[in-house]
């Protein structure tokens, strides 16, 4: 029997190990292949929430904290910044369009003791730049989550409300009220707030860039399999609910949207996601 326990060892921790990754940009956390639920199972969200549908994902690593402004910075200061490869249509977003950046109340990344503070104002544009500028320095697969993957990173299997469970008060969530000036709390101040899978401020705090456009009735057509979203559109969609929305509209299966090359707006940031 003892030999058995060693030799199973290393196994075991190797898959513990592998449940979260750095690859040097902040950690990852791995959500596992398999099927959930999707949609509004309460009765409590929109028609575009509905209806509730099953799809099926593969395995994929998404970040633990959204990308703070110290992430942000190491992009915004290297050569690969001003790279067109790296953008969307090839077209740069000057630096000084990112709004915020030199602003304390929104401990914008230019202003002191902001490194763990989400990054806020970056365009779906300027976010999916820094997936790509990612994927070569490290050379992994990054990547904005797609809708799916986002609402399982956020609410687990078991179709609850919040990234939690079912009911929310201000231990879990940063929503409107909690500050005298309603903005960003630096990643992690919220503990009872992670999800299933270990990630951190899916509710509240920025809504999230997603990879997919956005079609309010996409769930009557959604494959079942690694859905992605329509093939075309006017709007990415937006996850997670902010600092500035009500308790209620914090639900992991809430959808929000807005214009790709959108700025000026300090309730949006994004979190990473990654190829297994």
């Amino acid at each position: 029997m003892r030999s058995a326990w060693l030799f199973l060892l290393p196994l075991t921790l190797l898959s513990a190990a592998e449940k979260t990754v750095n690859d040097g940009f902040g950690d990852l956390v791995l959500v596992p292949a398999g099927a959930f639920k999707m949609g509004d199972n309460f009765g409590d969200g929109e028609s575009r929430e509905r209806p509730v549908h099953t799809v099926e994902l593969d395995a994929f690593y998404i970040g633990k904290h959204e990308v703070t402004n110290a992430d942000w910075r190491k992009f915004r200061d290297d050569a690969g910044y001003d790279d067109q490869k790296y953008w969307p249509g090839g077209r740069v977003m000057p630096k000084d369009q990112i709004p915020y950046w030199t602003q304390p109340n929104n401990h914008g990344g230019g202003t002191p003791d902001s490194d763990q503070y989400p990054v806020i104002g970056v365009s779906w544009d300027g976010a999916t730049a820094y997936c790509n500028w990612l994927s070569a320095k490290t050379g992994k697969k990054y990547r904005l989550p797609t809708e799916a993957e986002w609402e399982k990173a956020a609410r687990g299997t078991d179709q609850r409300r919040f990234p939690w469970g079912n009911t929310i008060d201000r231990d879990h969530a940063n929503y409107t009220g909690a500050q005298e000036f309603d903005t960003v709390r630096a990643i992690g101040s919220y503990p009872q707030g992670v999800s299933p899978n270990g990630a951190h401020d899916m509710a509240g705090n920025l809504m999230e860039w997603c990879n997919d456009w956005y079609s309010r009735d996409y769930y009557t057509v959604s494959p079942k399999k690694n859905p992605k979203g329509p093939a075309t559109g006017a709007y990415r969609v937006l996850r997670g609910g902010s600092f500035f929305f009500e308790s209620q509209d914090l639900r992991s299966y809430a959808r929000s949207a807005a214009w790709p090359s959108f700025q000026a707006f300090r309730m949006v940031g994004f979190r990473v996601a990654r190829d297994r």
